[in-house]
């Protein structure tokens, strides 16, 4: 007879030796003749590996449903397993069975309520949210740091009950820098960025996470000056520190790294790059696909191309980012030349609809209209990708830029969705540029049916009208452009000095320098 000790011990040996399904239901047959069909420690370990380590849910349901009366323990591994699998109706329903069951039988516990509420907010609603939260609140769980941090997360993934997830945010008792991290991520997700940075200033002791919260939060929200200003700042706190436990991580630098792409300050994405090396960071695809990113968007598109050459594992995200790094910069043939390069390296990496964007877009600026046409259709066809609004736009911008004008509206009328200003603007641009003036028409007045108050839409036709020489109803156009108060979006420039960047808009003289400028520039008219 094989004592429980010695048998836990060869279950775990056995186990460790799986490979396949067929191994683990031999394991599981063995139990089965020693009496140990409904022991709910192997059932457990069973369980457990099948959903780990063979990712087979179905098989793992199976056991769990032959169990008689599986306690706590084993609820919580199938719904934690439906929930990080996207299972998440399967995750509710088992929780709704768990709760059914009459006492004394299982009762959720504080590691369930994370996961039934991730799958609340996935697949269900606020409602469902607030059930939840009354069921936990019945359970004698309200208070528990793990619970109230996963209840703040889910009511913060609805913008209409923030006010809730701050009640609950308020109550805590015990706030760790998780449940902080937690409501100064919502209020960004919400776009509450005054709130997010008040609490941020308010945090009683801040960790990487935190900082990344903040830092990410205003990069997602298109702040970036702002995100690059914090990052600066976490570095000199972390340098001043003791024991330098705020040290930037990956998700730090590729926060930053965007944030540099978008200002186009290419120096500071330079000095990060160095830091990375520095600090001894693991130059992962993570990290590697943003500096390509960012050094693309900087117009430094040889750094990108010795970074993307140097990344060993390259996945989709690192061939895309080269991609369109060549399309941004109308860098046709080279952004080609990449997609060929990765279809030749016969690896299991296949396009998917950014890279149809990027090669569409590196056709459009490079006149490629038959290789256009042959993408789309790869793109549909062989891959069988849906087309999204991004790319209908990319082949109207080309067969328009091209002057093919009853091609580009044969494919405006087959789009499955509704255009918007984007393929609207695209036609409109390749009627400047070829003269159809009638069709050019028509397109500035979809644009202002979309949205009557941009201005510079008003002032386009005004202006087409004027090429026809229709005069009053130019002044029709901008009678009515004075009466809705139509704004028009001013151009905008920056420069980068001294790792600071500098942004002027079109007739602005907020720069604190604004005198000095309009000086020099006085100056330099005096000389012609």
């Amino acid at each position: 007879m094989v004592s429980p000790q010695n048998l836990n011990s060869h279950v775990l040996t056995l186990l460790e030796s799986c490979i396949h399904l067929n191994h683990l239901k031999q394991l599981q047959a063995f139990l089965i003749t020693l009496g140990h069909a409904q022991t709910h420690f192997y059932a457990f370990k069973l369980l457990r590996f099948c959903t780990l380590s063979l990712s087979d849910l179905s098989y793992a349901r199976f056991i769990f449903d032959h169990l008689e009366s599986p306690n706590v323990h084993l609820y919580t591994a199938m719904i934690t397993a439906y929930a990080s699998h996207s299972d998440h109706t399967s995750a509710l329903l088992l929780y709704r069975n768990m709760v059914r069951l009459p006492p004394p039988r299982s009762r959720p516990n504080q590691f369930i309520y994370p996961h039934v509420l991730k799958s609340c907010t996935q697949a269900v609603g606020l409602e469902s949210v607030r059930m939840v939260h009354s069921q936990v609140l019945k359970s004698g769980l309200g208070q528990h740091p793990v619970v109230q941090t996963s209840l703040l997360d889910a009511y913060l993934r609805f913008s209409s009950d923030a006010g809730s997830a701050r009640f609950l945010f308020d109550e805590m008792t015990d706030r760790n820098v998780v449940s902080w991290t937690a409501m100064i991520s919502g209020y960004m997700r919400l776009g509450q960025i005054g709130n997010a940075v008040l609490l941020f200033e308010e945090m009683p002791d801040r960790d990487v996470p935190s900082w990344n919260a903040v830092i990410a939060g205003h990069t997602q929200n298109g702040l970036f000056t702002e995100a690059i200003s914090l990052f600066r700042r976490m570095i000199f706190v972390e340098e001043g520190a003791q024991g330098r436990k705020n040290k930037p991580n990956q998700v730090t630098v590729v926060c930053s790294l965007s944030a540099c792409g978008h200002t186009g300050m290419l120096q500071l994405g330079k000095w990060i790059h160095g830091y990375v090396y520095r600090n001894g960071l693991v130059l992962s695809s993570f990290v590697s696909n943003a500096l390509v990113d960012m050094y693309g968007k900087c117009g430094s598109l040889k750094e990108a191309r010795k970074v993307f050459d140097r990344t060993l594992e390259r996945s989709l995200t690192s061939w895309n980012s080269m991609i369109n790094c060549f399309a941004l910069h109308g860098q046709s043939q080279n952004a080609i030349s990449v997609f060929e390069e990765m279809m030749a390296c016969g690896s299991d990496v296949k396009p998917d609809e950014v890279t149809f964007i990027g090669l569409l877009n590196a056709c459009t600026h490079g006149g490629l209209v038959e290789k256009g046409r042959l993408y789309f259709e790869m793109m549909t066809q062989n891959y069988g990708i849906e087309p999204e609004i991004e790319h209908y736009g990319c082949l109207v911008d080309l067969l328009g830029r091209a002057g093919r004008f009853e091609e580009a509206m044969e494919v405006v009328k087959g789009m499955r969705i509704e255009p918007d200003e984007v393929i609207w603007g695209s036609l409109l641009n390749g009627c400047k540029i070829h003269g159809r003036i009638d069709l050019a028409e028509f397109a500035a007045k979809k644009l202002i049916d979309m949205d009557p108050n941009n201005g510079g839409y008003g002032i386009m036709l005004a202006n087409i009208y004027g090429e026809l020489g229709k005069w009053d109803e130019v002044r029709k156009v901008r009678k009515v452009l004075k009466k809705r108060n139509a704004y028009k979006t001013p151009g905008c420039s920056w420069i980068e000095i001294d790792n600071q960047v500098h942004q002027f808009y079109s007739i602005d003289k907020t720069h604190p320098r604004t005198e000095e400028i309009y000086d020099i520039l006085d100056s330099l008219i005096s000389l012609y």
